[in-house]
């Protein structure tokens, strides 16, 4: 419980600190007055999701997994992506990227399931890490930048709006830095610290807590969920990503959601 009030309350500064050093709080836990945009990030581990019960939870955007190399499509999307579309989250969808297919077919996938977007829609994800042998032995610059160049660039014509490229330090440092990916909004993975480099999401947890999501996974059940922030304020946040304002009548029926999660606790 202890978790959820440090993620989504307001702590003032001093007690902050004081509670860091008590060891309340983890430190990398970012303080909700400087990162006050909070998002989750799911696929189908997160099993079947209420998005309205997600929204009450003070949950601004959500990165959704769509597709995995060429052919790969999660199971859960079509699901997810609708039913998202009637809260007032702002929705993005996630493409993991493939060392082993071609850019240009990894985009067709992606297209063809994702579509077009909505004027909610966050920009179009590329989650670039190193998995499986290429953890071992991670693949050269060159192919993988010839690879991710054309997934960008076939993404940039069909949606007219640079891709988000997620990260962590290590693919960042093999394939990103001094590679002219200066213009992409990055979204970084590290669970022990504020990131170094600039950013514009930071996923600072894969331990979350909340309800709205039953994680059944055939015979096992996910319980956690990824933990997001924007890196400056809501408005900051409306204008990078040329967003709408959350409309009124959305934001009380979420507020109703959250009032009857209350009353039944």
């Amino acid at each position: 419980m202890l978790a959820a009030v440090v993620i989504f309350g307001v702590i003032p500064y001093g007690i902050r600190l004081k509670k860091i050093y008590d060891g309340e709080i983890i430190a990398n836990i970012p303080d909700p007055e400087k990162y006050p945009v909070m998002g989750v990030d799911v696929s189908s581990y997160q099993g079947n999701i209420d998005w309205s019960v997600i929204a009450s939870q003070n949950v601004t955007f959500a990165f959704i997994k769509a597709t995995e190399g060429s052919s790969h499509q999660d199971c859960c999307f079509p699901a997810n992506w609708e039913e998202v579309q009637k809260t007032n989250i702002y929705a993005g969808a996630y493409h993991f990227f493939s060392f082993e297919s071609s850019g240009e077919t990894q985009a067709q996938n992606y297209i063809r399931t994702v579509g077009e977007l909505t004027e909610k829609s966050l920009p179009p994800v590329i989650d670039l890490e190193l998995y499986g042998e290429y953890s071992e032995t991670p693949m050269s610059r060159k192919e993988a930048q010839e690879i991710l160049n054309a997934l960008l660039k076939q993404l940039e014509e069909y949606y007219h709006v640079k891709p988000i490229i997620y990260t962590t330090m290590r693919t960042y440092y093999h394939y990103l830095l001094g590679g002219g990916y200066g213009e992409y909004p990055l979204w970084f993975r590290n669970t022990y610290q504020e990131p170094l480099v600039n950013w514009s999401f930071w996923q600072y947890s894969d331990q979350g807590r909340l309800a709205g999501y039953d994680g059944l996974q055939g015979d096992h059940t996910e319980m956690c969920i990824d933990l997001n922030v924007y890196h400056s304020s809501y408005d900051s946040f409306l204008k990078e990503f040329s967003l709408p304002e959350a409309s009124a009548e959305t934001l009380a029926h979420e507020q109703n959601q959250k009032e009857e999660k209350e009353t039944k606790t």
